[in-house]
């Protein structure tokens, strides 16, 4: 046993050395408040030697409140309580009292799966941590003629390991085996039997009961959001001075900016003023006088767009019109009689003063660009309604 120990506290010096490396790691939201868990646990205990070990097994149940300090090394306290279901010793019946053994004891843990691998910003899926402890062993025992009739005080010290499965997306659930060895530390009676009577403290076999637990823990949620560490994430000098560099440039392009944006500004100043000065000039009004000198009618049948031959001599006049004034252009307002829907008679004086264009520019080689063609719908130059269904071609003389 001594040979076991000496494995156990050459294993926790290692991990404690190794934890020390790993504490380079930086982590977020590790605040007092934060990653406390607590858990409950069940399962069996019996004596590690000299008794039946499924025989002599009896309950025990559990609670657990932990802290985590760093992500490989935690600290807590527990309460363990065992039922009394069997007895330990030989020729004697079990005691009245439903529970006969608790003991309570700080404990700390070291995650060796961290410790070794290094945490990765959330908890893995499985996990195995080391648990050393020590604390207060009482034993219950009915008074009163029956053997081991005494009630003991003790302390004790508890090695485990945990092995911890880790639960759904957030990891805020842990299932863990829990297999442990506690020692009776006390050199009084915690038990009759006379091989463990008066002695001294040490790690003894013969005064140490083998544990198997199960247990359910609940990980409170951190101020980080989480309910674990989140690794933070550091920066090089070289990547600060990079990013740093960036910023000034960035300022440059807003300066860059401002300025273009006071230069623009200026120009939409001036814009405005000039189109205020345009606005507050006199209108100038240009009358047009439309009479037979400079306005010619062409007429179309009911429906139709197309240019009869009657009506060629008109587009003729105004072709000559405005071959004889240098730089004159015509007006074409094509109309339509009151028949039919208001979009197809609009269509209609559209089709009207087009056709003119199109016979003035093909016909009589009057430039198109001399010529504007505009549909009015619904004409009422006229009171017979039939005279409406026509273009009317103004020539405008500069």
């Amino acid at each position: 046993m001594k040979k076991i120990m000496k494995k156990i506290i050459l294993l926790a010096a290692l991990a404690l050395g190794v934890t020390a490396a790993q504490a380079q790691v930086t982590v977020q939201g590790s605040k007092f408040s934060d990653n406390w868990s607590l858990g409950i646990k069940g399962g069996m205990t019996t004596p590690l030697k000299h008794h039946a070990f499924f025989g002599c097994a009896r309950g025990l149940a559990g609670v657990e409140l932990k802290k985590q300090i760093t992500p490989t090394f935690g600290l807590g306290v527990e309460g363990e309580w065992t039922f009394n279901t069997s007895s330990w010793f030989e020729n004697q019946v079990k005691s009245w009292n439903v529970v006969d053994h608790q003991y309570v004891g700080v404990f700390g843990t070291i995650n060796l799966m961290n410790a070794f691998a290094g945490y990765k910003g959330t908890p893995r899926a499985f996990e195995l941590e080391l648990a050393a402890g020590t604390g207060w062993l009482h034993a219950y025992n009915q008074h009163g003629n029956q053997p081991g009739c005494w009630d003991g005080n003790t302390w004790a010290n508890k090695v485990g390991l945990n092995f911890n499965f880790n639960l759904g997306e957030s990891k805020a659930w842990t299932i863990a085996v829990k297999p442990a060895i506690l020692w009776n530390m006390g050199s009084g009676k915690m038990y009759s039997a006379s091989h463990i009577n008066g002695l001294s403290a040490q790690y003894n076999a013969n005064r140490a009961a083998f544990e198997l637990a199960a247990g359910l823990t609940y990980h409170f949620k951190n101020s980080n959001g989480t309910h674990s560490f989140v690794v933070a994430r550091l920066y090089d000098q070289n990547e600060v001075d990079g990013l740093n560099a960036q910023i000034n440039s960035l300022r440059n392009d807003l300066e860059n900016c401002n300025a273009n944006n006071a230069s623009l500004q200026a120009k939409v100043n001036n814009l405005q003023a000039e189109l205020d000065a345009c606005n507050n000039r006199p209108a100038v009004v240009k009358e047009v006088k439309s009479d037979l000198n400079n306005v010619r009618y062409v007429f179309f049948r009911q429906g139709s767009s197309y240019i009869q031959e009657n009506q060629k001599p008109n587009l003729e006049l105004i072709a000559n019109a405005v071959a004889e004034n240098e730089g004159a252009t015509v007006t074409v307002e094509g109309y339509a009689s009151p028949e039919g829907s208001k979009a197809f008679n609009q269509r209609l004086s559209e089709r009207r003063a087009e056709a003119v264009k199109k016979a003035l520019v093909k016909k009589f080689n009057v430039k198109a660009d001399a010529i504007e063609a505009v549909g009015k719908g619904v004409g009422d130059a006229f009171t017979t309604r039939s005279w409406n269904r026509m273009a009317k071609c103004t020539v405008n003389v500069k």
